[in-house]
């Protein structure tokens, strides 16, 4: 039986981290078939698209940073390796050249290719380092490039599977190596038919996971976080949360798409199409069960909370006062998908359409002015969004206090509210 192990950027951010993964594999993945999917190294990704925008907009400091995010990984490179000859060395210069060469040169493309081009060497050079690690432990295993089996159209940052071509490589080309050893690929990034790197969205390591596993029809993913598993809510908003030790696949489903953070969104759904479970467990705590998420027909109950700060509600007026119908709808969509923006809750009228979206500063000041050539336009930054997944008044109460809700979203099992705290002026 196939498994696959995840490990976020925070398991890997240092050498202790990487040293707790060999640990974790020798006591549970040592005599089974395991695909393992690595992220960028912390904060990697991050430095990576300051890079990006760095070199986009000639910024003269481009090289510093990326002279800071090699230093970062050559000391957890001294602290893991004996010899400064060891090949693991020389496998992640030779990563690292490749975005040499790039700002070495004038900005020659879109954004979007250039960014997919620079980030995705974090899982790159993060996976090489743990793969050579692991050997150096004695714990065999191969490394193997994603973008040689996880095929996607030229959807530059947000790439779409092309899933039939994807499962054949894999079935194909991996699935016998994990007959062998274990194996070590990456998060997050794939490839095109020309042989051009693209990712697949912002935290899309966990989707990775199921991307392989639903093609290697796997027994089960499981996913190493900093913490115990699924939690009610963000230990950051709230001093007590709840364990959740059971999900079922639908109200994983709800709760990534309202943002929760413990699972990328798009992971749910490979898995459900196969019933393969899906576990949530703590890397710093491995023997902790964690939580479990399968096809259990039982709903949650348990009230969840989702909060999402620095959003912006934007509210959209015909200038001739007539009604909103579906024709706005349409154009408005057609708008917001121009922009690449999701948009995390919304409320129709007769004569108006509110939404709530992200504060991008690259994109928000633009799509009011795309809106506004048609529509008459108010906005709100600043703002806080709270979905509660099975709400009741006490549970609105407790998010509420002191807050002023300017829209406000309820169907049978959840709640969104959109707010500022009382003291806030409306622009």
């Amino acid at each position: 039986m196939i498994e696959v192990y995840k490990f976020g950027g925070a398991s890997v951010k240092d050498a202790r981290g990487i040293k707790n993964i060999s640990r974790i594999l020798q006591l549970h993945g040592k005599s089974r078939h395991l695909l393992t999917v690595i992220s960028a190294m912390g904060k990697t990704t991050n430095a990576l698209e300051e890079i990006t925008r760095a070199y986009v907009h000639k910024q003269s400091n481009t090289g510093l940073l990326f002279q800071n995010l090699k230093d970062y990984h050559y000391t957890i490179l001294n602290d893991l390796f004996d010899s400064p000859d060891h090949e693991v060395f020389v496998d992640v210069n030779n990563a690292f050249v490749e975005v040499e060469w790039i700002l070495e040169d004038e900005p020659f493309d879109s954004y979007d290719y250039i960014y997919d081009h620079i980030v995705s060497v974090g899982e790159l050079v993060s996976t090489k380092i743990v793969s050579h690690y692991l050997n150096y432990c004695g714990l065999k295993n191969k490394w193997v490039d994603a973008r040689s089996y996880i095929q996607t159209d030229n959807t530059y940052r947000e790439g779409k599977v092309d899933w039939l071509k994807t499962q054949n490589l894999i079935q194909e080309s991996l699935q016998p190596l994990l007959e062998e050893q274990i194996i070590i690929t990456q998060g997050f990034i794939g490839g095109t038919s020309e042989n051009f790197t693209t990712t697949l969205g912002r935290e899309g390591s966990d989707y990775s996971a199921a991307i392989f596993a639903s093609c290697l029809n796997a027994s089960s993913v499981t996913i190493w976080k900093d913490v115990q598993g699924v939690l009610n809510a963000d230990p950051k908003w709230f001093e007590k949360t709840e364990l959740l030790p059971h999900l079922n696949y639908h109200d994983a489903l709800e709760l990534s798409y309202y943002g929760a953070t413990i699972i990328h969104p798009k992971t749910i759904k490979p898995l459900q199409n196969k019933s393969i479970p899906l576990f949530v467990k703590s890397f710093l705590e491995p023997s902790i069960p964690g939580t479990e998420i399968n096809s259990c027909k039982n709903d949650l109950q348990t009230p969840c909370f989702i909060f999402k700060v620095n959003q912006v509600l934007i509210s959209i007026f015909p200038k001739d006062f007539s009604f909103i119908i579906e024709e706005n709808l349409s154009q408005i969509f057609n708008i917001l998908y121009g922009f690449k923006i999701q948009v995390n809750t919304m409320l129709n009228s007769a004569l108006s359409f509110s939404f709530s979206i992200d504060n991008d500063d690259s994109k928000v000041d633009k799509l009011i002015e795309a809106l506004s050539k048609n529509y008459k336009i108010k906005y709100n930054k600043g703002m806080e969004l709270v979905t509660i997944r099975y709400y009741n008044q006490q549970t609105i109460n407790r998010v509420t206090a002191n807050k002023k809700v300017l829209l406000e979203v309820k169907s049978r099992n959840t709640c969104q509210m959109v707010m500022k705290d009382s003291s806030k002026e409306s622009e």
